[in-house]
């Protein structure tokens, strides 16, 4: 298989997991936000821990990386999700939703100025449908009313989409950077989630089993180990492809909150389904067709 055409859908796989993350935190209850993260960071380091000792590999092997490496991931993986949250809290989660999915139109945007890379007429377009199936999505018939007393919070959720493209397209210059190191960036950020969670919120634990296995499945898909498949993706995979494919993971998490009865389906959301779903494929036309030579 083409490297291209295999880092794409291992990066993929990530968009999948961070769909689920609706109907995960719809099931995790009143765990607050910041303890979420810390467990779930914490988590995906297990996970990576275990498997250094299966294949008896060295933890600390994979601890030794460039200073800007360890400032890129930290920042991005955990500075995204402290933005994130802070957006929420301090706006409206419609707008706040809204203007944080600018990040996989950005993610095609920055990718233009990276060596090798070049911008076509269809990646824009095609990640333009996709941000317009977003706003449908979100808005549905409502209006989009920006309020100067939830400033912070557009700010915020700016920074949040800046956060994470910036985070996705720069990691493309860390390709010698292995995938692995992920696992000590989630610790640092499970650190740093932990001390916001100290100061800011009041510890709420899983009552029962169902709770805990919750909290297990954050950390090994949307909140942990997305993060593994994701960093392979945009560091050997096609970053356009995954960026426009990026704006499926809202339409998916709708669709999988239908299914448990969290809503009905609306003009809105079909129509959605269509521009969402005819980006990603205008934008991915390249791949495609290099996974079809392949």
């Amino acid at each position: 298989m083409d490297s291209v055409v295999k880092g794409t859908l291992i990066g993929a796989v990530a968009l999948f997991m961070w769909s689920t993350l609706g109907i995960l935190t719809v099931w995790s209850g009143d765990i607050p936000p910041f303890q979420l993260v810390a467990v779930s960071f914490f988590v995906a380091f297990l996970c990576a821990l275990i498997k250094w000792l299966v294949k008896k590999e060295s933890p600390f092997k994979h601890i030794y990386q460039p200073p800007k490496a360890w400032l890129l991931g930290v920042s991005g993986l955990f500075g995204y999700h402290f933005l994130y949250f802070l957006a929420l809290k301090s706006a409206p989660a419609v707008e706040t939703n809204l203007i944080n999915y600018l990040w996989p139109l950005l993610i095609v945007f920055f990718s233009a100025f990276l060596p090798g890379e070049k911008l076509r007429w269809y990646h824009a377009l095609g990640t333009l449908c996709g941000l317009a199936g977003t706003v449908l999505l979100i808005l549905g018939d409502k209006g989009f009313a920006m309020e100067s007393q939830y400033m912070l919070g557009y700010m915020a959720a700016i920074g949040c989409g800046i956060t994470w493209a910036t985070y996705s397209v720069l990691n493309r210059l860390f390709g010698g950077v292995p995938t692995d190191a992920v696992g000590w960036f989630c610790l640092s950020g499970s650190v740093l989630a932990a001390l916001c969670h100290l100061m800011f919120e009041q510890t709420i634990w899983p009552q029962d089993l169902v709770g805990w296995l919750v909290l297990l499945a954050m950390g090994l898909g949307p909140a942990g180990g997305a993060f593994f498949f994701w960093d392979y993706g945009v560091k050997h995979g096609n970053i356009r492809a995954l960026g426009a494919g990026s704006y499926t993971i809202p339409l998916t998490s709708t669709l999988l909150l239908l299914l448990i009865g969290e809503g009905s389906l609306t003009w809105a959301i079909a129509l959605s389904c269509i521009l969402i779903s005819g980006g990603a494929v205008l934008a991915s036309s390249d791949f495609l067709r290099r996974k079809e030579m392949a």
